[in-house]
């Protein structure tokens, strides 16, 4: 009698123990499934929004991945949404490289697969959302910290190559600059790569992404135009690269990037510069997962929805350094 007893509970607990683990099978399963695809993970920038996610990920109980092109290439990154829309996930989140996307992300829509963009808006006729910065305004923000440090009637030089000229973040940080620039009085010069002795008389520096190519205008810019008195980079590397040259000449003027990374908050620190302007992409990737389940529980979401802009100065710099830190190590 006590042997059957025995082996009746033996029986009970390893039911027991079967149907907790196929509930837990069925609850991981039940998770709501989540991709984000961003352009590459070869920067301190784009590793901050992957950290923003894969906590959003934790805090909000999502199965989620991100993925990232090697080479930021808009041929590759198709390939990988391709992929992706063949897993079904119930929500996509990606930063499109270019507009040449916008195919492959129609198909999404096609079988009913929400697209959040984020960092990069499209003219995605179906986009269910965008979760990043207001380029125009970030743009206007910089040129008026810019021109903070000036005089009217000082130049500046704008460092950005063709290409950017029609990329919908780069685009529009150029004309908030613009507009800030020219309102404040500051002569915006133009060179050209392939001429760059000769004088324009109007609005920019272009020159490919590389940055040795950042590298050998700056010090074009040093030679032969010495009245320059700031530049604007559109982005920390290459505002980075370009005061590499500017402290190697034994020149001192400011310099205004974009993304508020590490490298560019201790220059703040430091008191190299006096400023800087910082997205967020940190809350670029948590918002967006944010989102993402809300979308999933069938709530209405904004359109637009702005990270926000932070000026880093020397009074707020090791905060932002430390976060920057913690989050990173």
């Amino acid at each position: 009698m006590k042997k059957r007893w025995v082996i009746l509970l033996l029986c009970v607990f390893f039911l027991a123990s079967l149907v907790g683990y196929a509930v837990k099978l069925l609850k991981e399963d039940d998770k709501p499934k989540v991709v984000v695809v961003l352009n590459e993970l070869n920067t301190q920038y784009w590793n901050i929004i992957k950290a923003g996610a894969e906590k959003g990920f934790r805090d909000f109980g999502i199965d989620g991945q991100v993925i990232a092109t090697r080479d930021g290439f808009v041929e590759e990154q198709n390939r990988v949404l391709e992929t992706v829309l063949k897993e079904k996930p119930d929500v996509l989140i990606v930063s499109p490289t270019l507009s040449s996307n916008i195919p492959i992300l129609k198909e999404f829509d096609e079988h009913h697969i929400p697209v959040l963009l984020v960092d990069t808006d499209a003219p995605l006729a179906n986009k269910t959302a965008y979760i990043g910065t207001d380029n125009f305004e970030l743009g206007k923000k910089a040129g008026e910290l810019l021109a903070s440090g000036l005089q009217p009637g000082d130049e500046v030089a704008f460092i950005f190559s063709d290409g950017d000229l029609i990329h919908p973040v780069f685009s529009e940080r150029i004309k908030g600059a613009k507009f800030s620039l020219e309102d404040a009085g500051i002569k915006i010069d133009k060179f050209n790569l392939n001429d760059v002795g000769s004088r324009i008389a109007t609005e920019t520096v272009t020159l490919p992404n590389e940055l040795l190519s950042v590298k050998k205008v700056m010090t074009t810019i040093l030679r032969k135009h010495p009245n320059i008195k700031g530049v604007f980079a559109l982005n920390d590397i290459r505002a980075l690269s370009a005061l590499e040259v500017i402290k190697e000449h034994g020149y001192n003027m400011p310099v205004m990037g974009a993304d508020g990374t590490s490298d560019m908050v201790e220059l703040i620190e430091d008191g190299t510069l006096n400023s800087t302007i910082a997205q967020n992409p940190y809350d670029m990737g948590y918002i967006s997962v944010e989102t993402a389940l809300k979308v999933i529980k069938g709530e209405k979401v904004a359109k637009n929805i702005d990270t926000g802009i932070d000026i880093i100065t020397k009074d707020n710099a090791k905060l932002k350094l430390d976060f920057l830190k913690q989050l990173l190590r």
